[in-house]
């Protein structure tokens, strides 16, 4: 029944997102700036790590791509709740995981086609990466999608209006893009900024993908990044479903 449940939640607002030309193309516009008007900037610039400079911004852009646009994913939310969406579903006898499951599958795919835009245009600016570095980058899109979203979802179950959603998201976003080194590795900075940074979840995932776009793949940044990432979309999606099925429990 939950596979089922959630198989007609994610056609529900798939149809929706397909139907919406802009929110598919949009959500990859703010990426795709930063790589066609900053990314020349890095060009021979001494970086601190090992790659080029694509090979250091493209996957910071990957994961800035997940962190905005999963972060407000909430805001859909929000809308169905104030026109009534939402407590129709809950009077229904649909899986309360389901509910949430579906819309975050819906966004974790979404992203994922953003993902293979932003890269494909990254390959014709001057990207070089092995095949498998890319897909590991993908995988972690994924995970980070998966996480965020589930989150902003619960966050969205608990306010009223976007006025309250919106200060909340941006109050947590914007710190973890400045610590994360989505832009340029943390390491340029001073020591205190370096290890500020690593009290950001998002900043091991980074390395991890910078890693698999040189094709190191055995190394220590990569195995963290696949610890955080998992741990972070098990708790995330843990809290979603208990925020859900307690939000369903309410109408009973």
């Amino acid at each position: 029944m939950l596979l089922h449940d959630t198989a007609l939640v994610f056609g529900r607002y798939a149809r929706q997102t397909l139907r919406s030309k802009f929110q598919i193309l949009f959500g990859i516009l703010m990426p795709l700036l930063y790589l066609l008007f900053f990314g020349p900037l890095l060009t021979g610039l001494p970086l601190g790590r090992s790659g080029d400079s694509w090979q250091i911004l493209v996957p910071g852009l990957l994961l800035q791509l997940g962190l905005f646009g999963a972060s407000f994913s909430g805001f859909a939310l929000i809308i169905d709740k104030s026109t009534g969406v939402v407590e129709r579903m809950r009077v229904t006898p649909v899986s309360r995981l389901a509910l949430l499951l579906g819309r975050v599958l819906r966004d974790t795919l979404l992203f994922m086609f953003q993902a293979v835009l932003l890269v494909s245009a990254a390959l014709v600016m001057g990207l070089r990466a092995p095949l498998p570095g890319v897909l590991i980058g993908f995988a972690f899109v994924g995970l980070l999608t998966v996480s965020l979203a589930s989150l902003s979802y619960a966050l969205a179950m608990k306010v009223s209006t976007p006025q309250e959603f919106g200060p909340v998201i941006n109050s947590l976003t914007m710190p973890a893009m400045l610590l994360s080194g989505l832009m340029l590795p943390m390491t340029l900075g001073p020591k205190w900024l370096d290890v500020l940074s690593r009290l950001t979840p998002l900043r091991y995932l980074v390395d991890a993908v910078r890693d698999a776009y040189i094709g190191s793949y055995a190394t220590t940044h990569m195995l963290c990044g696949v610890l955080v990432a998992l741990g972070f979309a098990t708790l995330a999606v843990t809290v979603g479903t208990r925020v859900f099925r307690r939000a369903g429990a309410s109408l009973r």
